[in-house]
């Protein structure tokens, strides 16, 4: 994002549920129109109005069924299930808007890297180079099952997995097709030249890829990379390969000591520290008056369904919560799920202690993230000290009632933000990338854009 203007991606899930579990019960929530395409172009409008850069989608596969030990908790409140693919929406959003990019949320264990730079591509092409990657490894032992394995690959192997996954999806996007591959003589009959076709003769240790790439050149050629690693695995991951990365900690303290740990791995691994942009998770709750915000944070609350949110902690958390007394205090262990969701209530503020009954209720709005409930001035105020005090450069803005959490914030904060130049009054031509970073590719001291071209030239 540029040093004067906040970047904003609005966090959703094409699901009923996404992380403010229980919120589909509120009057006016719309969440069970998740399967009506109207619902999603509607969505991507008000987006855009608000000049946001992006719709980041998360997604999951399988089902939560570590809670107790069942999936009907998670069924029977809609924890995250049922949820449709995300990519199926970005074509028709895509449609009604200009310059709103897509984050899209794709697990590097369960597909093959040849086939998803083909599909990203694709619509790449397709958006005019609006689309963004968010790469994730996948948790849940009821995907691994679900997808023909024994078991869950582990926490590590996976990342292993994905390094080299990145390798080969490097290779096809930046130096398998030269930039003027593409001759269209119609005299001579030539569409492309073959010299500017490459192989990339990939041998691995998961995945055997010789290509050339099906695709030419999209706008983005290489999609954004979005990251949310937590893990030691998950930073070491995310510096090398992420472009931007979305952290969700409850409290400042967790905010300022994960960036900071970031932009250090960044420079270790050749890379400008100030090109790894730090997305941060954000709840807002906004009202004409506060009053009216507060109200309407504690009706929310009212409808926070405790045992569901325990239910989709337990799978992020690969940790069985029904086992444990709500005043025990949360320790921390390491798992084979997503680790940061443990460290975010046990390691990134030492000056914090969380129970798991205060955990629950924490999470109730938004998982891990900070709730920021206020009039407009009120709630952009508290953007700008996490944009310009804290250093962060952007946010993840979450929903508690959909679509009411973000038309509120479009109608009632956007318009304050907009006054203190924080958020665009209108969209810079070119990519999603050039809006975010000014560049058009991959920035040349990016490990990913950097070896491909080095292998492709040998």
């Amino acid at each position: 994002m540029t040093d004067d203007r906040m970047g904003l991606n609005l966090f959703t899930m094409n699901s009923v549920e996404h992380v403010s579990v229980g919120s589909w019960r509120y009057p006016g929530d719309q969440s069970s129109r998740y399967t009506d395409l109207e619902y999603w172009t509607e969505l991507a409008r008000t987006a855009e109005r608000g000049g946001f850069d992006a719709v980041f989608f998360a997604d999951v596969r399988g089902v939560y069924d570590v809670y107790g030990g069942e999936r009907e908790t998670a069924i029977e409140r809609a924890v995250q299930t049922p949820s449709n693919h995300p990519q199926a929406l970005v074509s028709a959003m895509a449609h009604v808007t200009d310059h709103l990019g897509f984050a899209i949320t794709r697990s590097t264990t369960y597909t093959h890297p040849y086939q998803l730079a083909r599909e990203l591509s694709t619509l790449d092409h397709l958006t005019d180079g609006r689309v963004a990657f968010n790469v994730v490894t996948s948790y849940l032992e009821s995907a691994a099952r679900n997808l023909g394995l024994d078991e869950r690959m582990d926490h590590d192997e996976r990342y292993d997995r994905a390094a080299e996954f990145m390798q080969v999806c490097y290779r096809l996007w930046e130096g398998s097709w030269d930039d003027d591959a593409i001759v269209r003589d119609r005299e001579a009959g030539v569409y492309t030249d073959p010299e500017g076709v490459h192989e990339i003769g990939f041998e691995g240790e998961y995945f055997s890829v010789p290509g050339p790439h099906g695709c030419e050149p999209s706008p983005q050629r290489t999609p954004v990379i979005y990251q949310a690693g937590s893990s030691e695995r998950g930073r070491e991951f995310a510096a090398r390969n992420a472009e931007a990365v979305f952290t969700s900690q409850p409290t400042e303290e967790g905010v300022r000591r994960y960036m900071d740990d970031m932009r250090e791995r960044a420079a270790e691994h050749g890379r400008d520290p100030d090109s790894l942009d730090v997305v941060m998770g954000l709840v807002p709750i906004v009202g004409e008056s506060s009053a009216i915000a507060e109200a309407k944070r504690e009706s929310y609350e009212e409808a926070i369904d405790v045992e569901a949110t325990l239910a989709l902690l337990s799978g992020f958390m690969d940790m069985d919560l029904s086992e444990l007394d709500p005043d025990r205090k949360l320790e921390h262990i390491e798992t084979e799920a997503i680790q940061g969701a443990v460290n975010a209530f046990t390691k990134a503020d030492p000056d914090r202690e969380w129970t798991v009954g205060e955990m629950a209720r924490f999470a109730g709005l938004g998982s891990t993230s900070p709730v920021v409930v206020g009039t407009p001035e009120e709630v952009a105020d508290a953007f700008e000290y996490w944009f310009r005090e804290v250093g962060v450069d952007g946010f993840n803005v979450k929903e508690v009632v959909r679509p009411a959490t973000l038309r509120d914030f479009v109608d009632l904060v956007v318009p304050e933000l907009r006054e203190r130049g924080l958020v665009r009054e209108s969209y810079e031509d070119g990519t999603l990338r050039e809006r975010l970073s000014g560049r058009s590719r991959l920035a040349d001291d990016h490990p990913g854009r950097r070896e491909a071209l080095e292998e492709m030239s040998e």
